[in-house]
């Protein structure tokens, strides 16, 4: 088996719907995801919520010929997660013709809010 090649694929990223409205994906918490003190690391939720906004943005604009770059991530970690799942939900807030903006929660598998993470995202001509 071909080792993973995209940091999503890495950390074990599931999209469970590509969006927009909402978008959904998961991961597993494994030890690869946490830091030394057993929690899930804060970079691990930013690369969830930025890979989900991102494709999500890609989604919506491909038959445009237009593509989704992540422009802006800002996390605030509000509770730790150290087992089960993490779970993203993804909403636009803005779409524009040169970017997207998204709010995404993250919770646990009981639904607590853990993170919350505003994402921008570019939309240029894919060339």
């Amino acid at each position: 088996m071909a080792a993973p090649t995209h940091l999503a694929e890495q950390l074990g990223i599931e999209i469970l719907d590509p969006g927009p409205e909402p978008a959904r994906a998961r991961l597993a918490v494994t030890p690869a995801v946490c830091q030394p003190f057993g929690i899930v690391h804060g970079g691990t939720f930013a690369a969830l919520a930025e890979t989900l906004c991102s494709l999500a943005t890609s989604e919506a604009v491909k038959d445009e010929g237009m593509l989704a770059l992540g422009q802006s991530n800002q996390a605030s970690f509000l509770r730790p997660i150290s087992s089960g799942s993490v779970h993203a939900e993804a909403r636009p807030r803005h779409r524009g013709r040169t970017t997207w903006v998204w709010d995404t929660e993250i919770t646990d598998d009981d639904g607590r809010l853990c993170s919350l993470v505003r994402m921008t995202v570019a939309v240029r001509p894919a060339r």
